[in-house]
Parts: structure tokens; sequence; C-alpha cells
């Protein structure tokens, strides 16, 4: 009884191997969790300074249109107005989102529903050479081809918001027509068969079925292109022209978030206001790179709720 009593409470070799599995995979998760609270922290740490070491207004960051950290202004504090930035990230990112949302779900209809053969022979190689072409590419297509096309049609240097749209609209393009692809190829086929069985035509049911019921999945491709735009540094920074002043047309020179960060970060001295205000940008960056993670999430939860 006794060695019965033991080798029912003695765990075998698969259980040992999966409590040791599940220790690996926990450790994993937490130091990823560690590493992200780590980021976080670091970045918050150093953006907060120019309002609590600075004694920088918030709403002066946020909301000025002068910038230029090494000069006071009338008030004696440094010129650190963040809305250039701010507006041209955002201007960027939403043109450059209108633009390859008609073209990404064209393609997708045609690989998911028009042609899927040729689809997947034919478009299925060029998106993934797009996704694989790294930013620099971009970045010198754009200020060799995009920017003197700029200049030639609408006039001025060529620089500016439309040239950077431009640029990021190729970047974003395969994101979005790859996740869109998905999207339309998770709803059911019972869903295409049941419209068609009612008299709807091939369009009809692409149009009022299959679109609409992969909407959810399509704004999550959009949102998350918008994500990878809203944070694109030296492609943009290489075709806007990167002056921080206010944008009052898509062909004058403008600047981003990123493109300020990219050339001044390396420029500066740790603990200055000139370096502090540039982790500010940065953590405004994080915070909407969160905030779209977000949207995401929310997005997706309502397409499961359906």
């Amino acid at each position: 009884m006794e060695d019965v009593r033991k080798a029912l409470l003695t765990k075998s070799k698969r259980a040992k191997m999966e409590t040791r599995g599940k220790i690996i995979s926990f450790l994993c998760i937490a130091l990823i969790v560690l590493v992200v609270l780590s980021i976080f922290y670091f970045v918050a740490s150093k953006g907060l300074a120019t309002f609590f070491t600075d004694k920088i207004n918030v709403l002066d960051f946020l909301f000025g249109t002068q910038w230029n950290p090494s000069q006071l202004g009338a008030d004696g504090k440094p010129m650190v107005g963040a809305l250039p930035m701010i507006a041209g990230s955002f201007i960027v990112t939403f043109l450059s989102a209108i633009v390859a949302t008609p073209f990404a779900i064209g393609a997708a209809v045609f690989m998911t529903e028009i042609s899927p053969k040729q689809g997947q022979k034919i478009l299925q190689p060029v998106i993934e050479l797009l996704v694989g072409i790294p930013s620099v590419v971009y970045g010198f297509i754009g200020l060799s081809v995009i920017v003197p096309a700029v200049r030639s049609v609408f006039g001025g240097t060529g620089f500016g918001i439309l040239a950077g749209t431009f640029v990021l609209f190729i970047m974003i393009l395969p994101t979005v027509t790859t996740m869109t692809v998905d999207a339309l190829k998770a709803v059911p086929r019972h869903y295409r068969e049941a419209s068609l069985a009612l008299g709807a035509t091939r369009w009809q049911t692409i149009y009022k079925v299959v679109l609409r019921a992969a909407v959810p999945g399509i704004l999550t491709a959009v949102v998350f292109g918008m994500a990878r735009a809203f944070g694109e540094a030296l492609a943009i920074q290489m075709v806007i022209g990167n002056a921080a002043l206010m944008p009052n047309s898509l062909v004058t020179p403008a600047s981003t978030l990123t493109s300020i960060l990219t050339m001044g970060i390396g420029n500066t001295i740790m603990g200055t206001v000139e370096n502090n205000v540039l982790w500010s940008l940065a953590l405004i960056l994080l915070l909407m790179s969160l905030v779209f993670n977000i949207v995401i999430r929310l997005i997706g939860k309502k397409g499961d709720l359906k």
C-alpha cells in the first residue's frame, strides 16, 4: 500500500516537463512585461523632467507654436511650443491613411473575391516586396522622385506634408492591404452563399455583405497603418522639410515629432532643456502608440461581439 501511495503522489515525467514549461513561459512573459514597463518609466522620467525640473508649462508646450529650445521667449522661458510637430504628425498620418485605405480595400477585394489565383500569384509577392524595403530607400525615392514631382506640379520647394503623405501612403499600403485581406478571408463563406442565394449580384454581395461583415477588421488594419505612419522617422524626415513651423499649406516645409527627434537627439547634452524637451516629444509618441493599441483592441472586441 505504501508503494502504491508513493506512486500515486509522485509526479510523472510529463507532469514535471509541463511544470517546467509553465515556469519558463511565465519567466519569459514577466521579462517582456518588465522590459515594457522599464521603457515606459525611462521615457516618462526623462520626458516629465521638462515640466517638473525645467518648470515648463504643459499647455505652453502642447499648444505653443514657437520651437527654439536654445532661446528664451518674451516670458523668459525657452520657446518649446510643440504644436507644429504634433499637428504635422497627425496631418501626415491621417492623409496617408485616407489615401491608402481605398487602394488597400480594392487590392484586398481583388485578391480574395475577384481573382484569388492571380492575386496570390501577382499581388502577394509585390506586397511582400514592399514590406521588405527599408525606410531609407523609401525616403531616398521620395527625395529623388516625389519631391521634384510635387515641385513641378504644385510649385514651392517640393518639401512638405504632401510629399510626406505620398511616401507614407506607399509605406503603409502593404500593411493595410495584408490585414484587410485577412479580414475579408475571415468572413464566413455561408455569408456569401446566402447573399447569392437571395438573388444578390456578385458586387452587391461584396459591397453589402462581405465588406460590412469585415468592417472591424478593416478598421483595425487602418488604425494599425496609422500607428505605423505616426512613428515613421527616417523616410518622412527626408521629404517633409523639417521646418518647425505651423503647416499652412500641403506644399510648404513642415515637421513631425519623429523628424525633430531624429535631427536633434544626437546634438543635445543629457539633462539640458534642449534634451528634456526632445524626451517630452518621445513621451508623446509613446503615449500615442499606446492610444493606437487601445483603439485596435477596442475595435477587435467590437468585432468579436458581432
